[in-house]
């Protein structure tokens, strides 16, 4: 029978990354209808309202299901994490229930006047409603990353015994929840978000140009995600490199592994490229096993910030070590992935400096096919994020086989992981079913989207006065 243990941590891996999905919909959504909101109601230009009505719609049935697949984790910890969550809920239970307050209330309370209150609010609360939204998705992610950060680099507690059990106590709020880890995971996974559908509405966008569909609503929309695709995309490389130099100063075991380094050394080189020779070089990517492209020391200089002669720790040094093949592939994917967006956005700032950019077909087809590939790269950087600090749930404090559900059998993890995994594929099918039936059907008619508030309309006023 499976190991309680591994049915467990294959089953919230699996909700996580399914889960993902919609957060960085809603969360890359959230500046786009700020932006239309904002050109609407400062404008007459009627493709604004299209925009924001049809945009809306996608955001609203991913933050549903969002919703939905957060609140699966969060009883996770308590079905298959009970351990954990006896022994951190005091310090980890805090960010969630904040989230839950506040985050989550502002979101949802906001997002009502937003889809449905076009006609009955003025243009002023409107635009409003459009950021509180945007601000609650953003404050959602604030928390989760607080709780995350302290999980990768805790701070401000002390352990204790209660009842002869470990308990984790809060000692010190501020360095627990302004954790050093938290503002490089904030603002890699925010950009990525944005970056995410960015490419998502270019794709789409580009598709519908290119086969023939010379609305300007898709043209207006493909020129906003380049925008966002020419400032996101470096961006996100940069940041990046910084992040992992943080990385090897507070997880040196997680940045070992992201290059699969199992021996101690200065000079460290860094394998540029790196292709396996054989599939058994796929589960232990050494670099003897492996065709890479490497340059010396340049792990070294980037570990230490410039220092090529720096001192790499290997991971035979520690007590336990990651899965190395899904943090080194993943970390590779990624990286290829950001350097990939970075040269499509490139590509089409220069068709647009021509004046081709909705005449460019390649540039239509890369846009296309590469429509999904930033939420494949945020699921890559999540694996590298959270395999990479395995074995550990609480680094350094707690390992993960401790942490599970004392009680939990074999039996009972098999069988719930099973249908979470029916379950979850059943709901992905659902909404893909409808993102795309809503992107088949197009944007609304200017003449069917509300364009002005009725607490605005001129007409009001004198119907009262002649019926007087």
């Amino acid at each position: 029978m499976i190991d309680p243990v591994l049915a467990s941590r294959l089953q919230f891996a699996l909700t996580t990354v399914v889960h993902i999905v919609f957060p960085v919909m809603s969360m890359g959504l959230a500046p786009f209808l700020v932006y239309f909101t904002w050109k609407e109601v400062r404008t007459d230009d009627p493709v604004y309202p299209r925009l924001r009505s049809f945009w809306t719609k996608v955001f609203a049935v991913s933050f549903a299901v969002g919703t939905v697949t957060g609140l699966v984790l969060e009883f996770e910890f308590g079905t298959n994490f009970a351990a954990f969550s006896a022994a951190a809920g005091e310090l980890f239970g805090g960010p969630l229930a904040v989230e839950g307050m506040m985050a989550f209330f502002l979101e949802a309370t906001f997002l009502g006047v937003f889809v449905f209150g076009r006609d009955r609010v003025s243009d002023r609360l409107y635009f409003l409603s459009s950021v509180f939204v945007g601000l609650g998705t953003w404050l959602s992610a604030v928390w989760i990353l607080i709780a995350n950060s302290w999980m990768q680099t805790p701070r401000g507690f002390e352990i204790v015994r209660e009842s002869g059990q470990p308990v984790v106590t809060l000692v010190d709020p501020v360095a627990a929840y302004a954790n050093p880890r938290f503002p490089w995971m904030f603002v890699h996974m925010q950009s990525a978000a944005v970056l995410s559908v960015a490419l998502f509405l270019a794709g789409v966008a580009a598709y519908r140009v290119r086969t023939g569909d010379g609305d300007r609503f898709w043209r207006t929309t493909l020129k906003a995600a380049m925008v966002v695709l020419l400032l996101t995309a470096p961006f996100q490389v940069l940041h990046g490199d910084s992040y992992a130099r943080h990385v090897a100063d507070t997880q040196p075991q997680k940045f070992a592994a992201m290059e699969a380094q199992y021996e101690t050394e200065s000079h460290a080189e860094l394998h540029l490229i790196a292709v396996p020779t054989s599939l058994d070089a796929f589960a232990d990517p050494r670099a003897e096993n492996l065709f890479t492209v490497s340059v010396p020391s340049l792990a070294s200089a980037l570990a230490s910030g410039g220092d090529p002669s720096a001192v790499v720790q290997g991971l035979n040094e520690f007590d336990g070590s990651p899965p190395v093949a899904y943090v080194f592939w993943s970390f590779r994917l990624m990286v290829a992935l950001g350097v990939w967006f970075v040269a499509l956005a490139l590509w089409g700032g220069y068709r647009w400096y021509q004046g081709r950019l909705f005449e460019s077909d390649r540039l239509h087809r890369a846009l296309t096919w590469s429509s999904p590939l930033g939420v494949v790269a945020v699921e890559l950087g999540w694996i590298v994020t959270e395999v990479g600090r395995q074995p550990w749930v609480i680094q350094g404090v707690m390992r993960t086989s401790d942490g599970v559900s004392p009680g939990l059998t074999g039996t009972e993890a098999a069988l719930t992981l099973a249908g979470f995994t029916g379950g979850y594929a059943l709901l992905l099918a659902l909404y893909g079913g409808v993102v795309l039936h809503l992107l088949r059907r197009g944007p609304p008619d200017a003449a069917d989207v509300v364009d002005a508030p009725a607490v605005d309309a001129p007409t009001a006023p004198e119907e009262v006065t002649t019926d007087d």
